[in-house]
């Protein structure tokens, strides 16, 4: 949708909430749509090929306000998160389906599902511990909890620890960056050993650094075989996972007991958007259901709704599954992985135009969208470059610390970037290392003399 058409169907949009404010009188104040009424009345897959906004408009009318606010706001969160699992080939036991146990929730951002999973995840070991030795306490028990990551897990996975009450313990990561069996096997025997409890794993696809994937089909058995909840973050990479190529990265998430990625950070969705699945979404409800009066409905013992509030730490929410509907049919599957496919081509790009000067050097593999690079250097010569260049205000940078190195990172994340855009952000690259290393030249030889 370009700008011009951009203009005219938000004009049309504002008619149509004017219509619909001027005639409410006229409208019911509460549906008489059954619950499960949508599923049948929308495709089970998102379309491959984009559809008209004309459609989508005449379907809003058609299917969604007849059950808004209830049931459709929530039906509709069902079937689109069973539509982008689909899109992700996630395994069947992810999906809510008909009638599965486990199914998708959209959560506000990663930091979110992460704490979810996490306090999900203690409950349950919680009970059972409890189960089996009636005499332990709840205290007793938190203290000895340990949960893991890898060093280059994103922040929030520590925060999460701290709001749950838990320790943290960091994995170290290999040569890329990646966590590995032999080194999470090692952390749980000896936390074991000195009696401790280990409950909860978070693997990353695609850190934050420098977009380095933990190996799930090593991390994963591990995690069955010693009865830990595996929680898989892929906040940033997940999006990538719909082309066909980059779904290998993705292999071993049959071990997870959640997974989670922000269709927001790349997927075309505006922000708020984080999509998180489970296996048994019994592990949730389990973990956050309080029934108080005036929640109570005539349905939650139906088993014909999912009652999202059970599945996330607020209990308001908003529609968020509508604009997800309107993105996967205006672009469709072909064109959303065209847009990811885009991007990458054009960090493969960019890193080309790296390599050709001596000057540089990549400092991790490039896997999708993200560039690591730095002047051949000290930290303090690409903290300067990196000051120069964010001071200038045409590019803006974010930097990060591999192995005590400081690193620049280009990242690919623009609806509208085109390859020469990323052209003149490396000569502007260039020009801005050119002036810090002569500056750099001109004080070594102020020191000398």
């Amino acid at each position: 949708m370009n700008a011009s058409e951009f203009r005219r169907r938000g004009k049309e949009m504002v008619d149509y909430m004017a219509d619909y404010l001027e005639g409410i009188e006229g409208r019911q104040v509460f549906p008489d749509v059954c619950p499960g009424y949508l599923r049948s009345l929308i495709p089970t897959t998102a379309p491959q090929e984009p559809e008209t906004f004309e459609a989508i408009i005449e379907d809003v009318e058609k299917i969604i306000m007849p059950g808004a606010a209830s049931p459709a706001c929530t039906e509709l969160e069902t079937v689109m998160m069973d539509w982008l699992g689909k899109m992700l080939q996630l395994p069947e036991a992810f999906l809510a389906g008909e009638a599965g146990e486990g199914g998708g929730v959209i959560q506000g951002t990663a930091s979110e599902a992460t704490l979810v999973a996490l306090l999900a995840a203690r409950t349950k070991v919680t009970r059972h511990l409890q189960a089996a030795s009636p005499e332990l306490t709840q205290a007793a028990i938190m203290e000895k909890l340990v949960a893991y990551a890898s060093d280059q897990a994103h922040s929030s996975v520590e925060k999460a620890g701290l709001i749950g009450g838990v320790r943290l313990k960091a994995i170290p990561s290999d040569g890329k960056f990646a966590m590995r069996a032999s080194a999470l096997q090692e952390a749980l025997e000896r936390d074991k050993a000195a009696g401790l409890i280990p409950f909860f794993v978070v693997a990353t696809l695609g850190t934050t650094s420098c977009c380095s994937f933990d190996n799930l089909l090593e991390v994963g058995p591990i995690c069955h075989e010693e009865g830990l909840w595996l929680h898989v973050d892929a906040a940033y990479a997940g999006s990538a996972f719909i082309c066909p190529e980059f779904r290998h990265l993705l292999n071993g998430v049959e071990f997870a007991d959640s997974f989670n990625f922000n269709p927001h950070k790349w997927l075309l969705v505006n922000f708020d958007c984080s999509a998180m699945w489970v296996k048994k979404r019994t592990d949730l409800t389990g973990a956050f259901r309080l029934d108080p009066v005036y929640l109570r409905h005539s349905h939650q013992d139906s088993g014909l709704i999912t009652d999202y509030r059970h599945w996330q730490l607020p209990l308001g929410r908003r529609f968020r599954s509508l604009k997800m509907w309107f993105v996967f049919r205006m672009y469709g599957v072909k064109g959303l992985q065209a847009y990811i496919r885009k991007h990458v081509q054009l960090a493969h790009a960019f890193e080309a135009l790296v390599r050709q000067d001596a000057r540089f050097e990549i400092c991790a593999e490039v896997t999708l969208g993200l560039v690591c690079f730095r002047l051949k250097g000290s930290n303090k010569l690409n903290e300067a470059l990196l000051e120069s260049i964010n001071s200038a205000k045409k590019i803006h940078l974010v930097p990060c610390s591999l192995r005590d190195r400081f690193v620049l990172r280009f990242a690919i994340c623009s609806r509208t970037v085109e390859l020469a855009h990323v052209q003149l952000a490396w000569e502007h690259i260039r020009e801005m290392a050119a002036a810090v290393l002569r500056a750099q030249g001109e004080e070594k030889a102020e020191i000398k003399n």
